[in-house]
């Protein structure tokens, strides 16, 4: 459609200098529809294994979490049809929030859309002005914008440094600064794990609340007995139910006057219609498999899978080969297409320039035989040396 005034046209002119912008620094990026149940499927009509997904149990398709979707389907039907304090709570919601705090120890949990959606709402209302937020460098984006939203005085400390949160705490501490320490437990991007136990030690010297994301903490960091209910620490835990749990929706696990204000406070809770019913109810099944033998079980498999590619002392299911520039991070995805393995190319503004990668999450879902095939096609196009582990 071609601009018919001037404004539209200089709309019309700033998107596409935008765009191409966008274009020319080969950062330009489009969905790629994949045909799939699991980790195999179609993608252009090419058969590949996905090693992208962050379905880190396989639980998205297991019988059970589907049965339980298509119960609540048929019950309350596709979606909630209003936020949760007005029409959309249903009995689900309430029974997946009671599980999910057993499930983290902790008083009360809430439920939000997204596991983003329950970042910003979290920040901004336990944020604010007058508060002061030391974020780890490395958090996650949602986590960034919560912090930006929040309009709270923001110091980001160096990634995973003790020594620079304790030098940030201690400057709270003289200034008698209400502050909030924020990190996620396991890294996206790099798949590392936050030294947890330092940082509640810290938070609870100086008096800060403790906010955690778990959203990809599937196998830890474990955090120690007791910690939940210290009486000294004040601990937020935020989740997903769009990862290992595999199916959509974020949480947030706390003590029952923080959830409350979040009911009463977080835009992102209040100004949204509620999570579908099939959801909520998929997430429930989801963890009741978790926390059963079943779900060891798929946790073991998981963390020998995690082993086979990136070594034994790998924490988590997200192994990335960081590989430099751009074009050989996008070279090297490609290759591994070529080989029906699909293994997405990370880079900037995801990553910082020069640390563009392979980031790689395995499933429990993936079978031996595509696992091999990762671990010989990767020391085969890469190099064994380039693995972690190997």
């Amino acid at each position: 459609m071609t601009p018919s005034t001037p404004g539209h046209q200089a709309w019309a002119e700033r998107t596409r200098n935008r765009l191409d912008s966008v274009i020319d620094s080969d950062r330009w990026r489009a969905p790629k529809e994949f045909d799939a149940l699991g980790p195999q499927g179609l993608l252009n009509e090419a058969a590949v294994v996905s090693f992208a997904s962050n379905d880190y149990l396989g639980l998205s398709m297991h019988p059970a979490v589907i049965a339980a979707a298509h119960v609540a389907l048929d019950r309350w039907g596709t979606g909630a049809g209003a936020s949760r304090l007005v029409t959309g709570s249903r009995p689900v919601h309430s029974q997946l929030e009671v599980a999910l705090a057993d499930w983290k120890g902790t008083e009360a949990a809430v439920c939000f859309p997204t596991g983003f959606a329950a970042n910003l709402g979290l920040i901004s209302v336990l944020g604010g002005p007058g508060v002061r937020i030391l974020s780890d460098e490395l958090n996650h984006a949602s986590i960034i914008e919560g912090c930006r939203l929040s309009k709270a005085d923001l110091a980001v400390y160096r990634h995973a440094d003790v020594d620079h949160l304790a030098e940030l705490l201690e400057a709270s501490t003289r200034s008698a600064t209400p502050t909030m320490v924020i990190t996620d437990s396991v890294f996206s991007m790099d798949g590392d794990l936050a030294p947890v136990e330092a940082i509640a030690d810290l938070c609870r010297r100086h008096g800060a609340i403790l906010m955690l994301d778990e959203a990809h903490a599937i196998l830890g960091p474990r955090l120690p007995a007791g910690l939940t209910d210290d009486p000294d620490l004040m601990l937020v835990r935020m989740g997903t139910l769009s990862k290992a749990l595999g199916s959509m929706g974020g949480f947030v696990a706390a003590s029952r006057d923080i959830v409350d204000l979040l009911i009463n406070l977080a835009r992102t809770y209040i100004f949204t219609t509620a999570l579908t019913p099939a959801d909520a109810a998929a997430a429930l099944a989801a963890l009741r498999i978790v926390r059963s033998p079943e779900g060891e079980a798929l946790m073991a498999r998981l963390t020998a899978l995690v082993a086979r590619v990136a070594g034994p002392e790998h924490p988590s299911p997200i192994v990335p080969i960081i590989l430099g520039s751009e074009a050989r991070a996008i070279a090297a995805s490609r290759d591994l297409l070529d080989e029906g393995l699909w293994v997405p190319a990370i880079r900037p503004p995801t990553v910082p320039p020069g640390t563009s990668r392979l980031r790689i999450t395995l499933s429990a879902a993936h079978t031996d035989a595509q696992v091999n095939q990762l671990v010989k096609t990767l020391d085969h196009l890469i190099g064994p040396p380039n693995r972690p582990g190997a």
